[in-house]
């Protein structure tokens, strides 16, 4: 028996060692994703104001006030994404009905083996504009398919583009617009999967947080995000 007790002694004794030796690696990931998230809300901020800068996406500039939330992607890849495919991560956010304010970013993954750019590049800068309650509700769940779950239309394109020219595209959930290198990257959506990260999402909170905590409830808070959502409470 008291050989029994001593082997359980030392078996535990040498999980709590290890377990003392992994926290500070576990401190230091924690870190890396936190300062990683707040990187892509900086840059879905200098994505979204280079499109609001650019006079051919001037349907965008005159539809914001429309949109019920808007999705960023400073960065999807054709190639290399980090489950195979194509795709990139990004952020989500809402605008309250009432105050006209934004909420706390919430992080997503778009992925998909068929994107093709159609000029210039390997990436492109997207932005989506979610026009309809079911493109913000489709963003709650866990994941959804562009043109299954929720239709996408390409974005009307050219500094004459305005909304009353392009009454056929603003039935879609999803208006998304694309750039590559400064261009027009006439990015096809159908079909890419949006899917909620997670990870980012803890990490940026410092605790589990679903987008419905993040954008409905509103219950978890980051001072990080303040300069994007006063970039896009001032669409510049």
């Amino acid at each position: 028996m008291k050989k029994e007790q001593l082997m359980r002694t030392c078996i535990i004794s040498l999980i709590v060692l290890a377990g003392l030796t992994l926290l500070p690696y576990r401190s230091v990931i924690a870190n890396n994703d936190r300062a990683a998230a707040q990187g892509l809300v900086d840059r879905a901020r200098v994505t979204f104001s280079e499109f609001m800068r650019d006079s051919d996406y001037g349907w965008l500039h005159e539809n914001m006030d429309q949109a019920r939330g808007i999705l960023i992607f400073p960065q999807v890849l054709k190639a290399g994404f980090i489950f195979g495919g194509s795709g990139g991560t990004g952020v989500f956010v809402v605008r309250d009905a009432k105050t006209g304010k934004w909420t706390e970013p919430a992080f997503y993954t778009i992925g998909s083996a068929t994107f093709g750019l159609q000029i210039g590049g390997e990436s492109a800068e997207v932005v989506m504009l979610a026009m309809t309650q079911k493109a913000v509700d489709s963003l709650l769940s866990s994941s959804f398919k562009l043109g299954g779950d929720a239709s996408v239309a390409l974005g009307p394109m050219g500094a004459g583009a305005k909304a009353s020219a392009d009454i056929p595209r603003v039935t879609s959930d999803f208006v998304s617009f694309a750039k590559s290198k400064g261009l027009y990257a006439g990015l096809n959506l159908e079909g890419a999967v949006v899917a909620v990260r997670d990870g980012l999402n803890k990490a940026y909170y410092g605790k589990n947080a679903r987008p419905t905590d993040i954008i409905v409830m509103k219950d978890v808070r980051n001072n990080g995000s303040a300069a994007l959502r006063e970039t896009l409470h001032c669409k510049c």
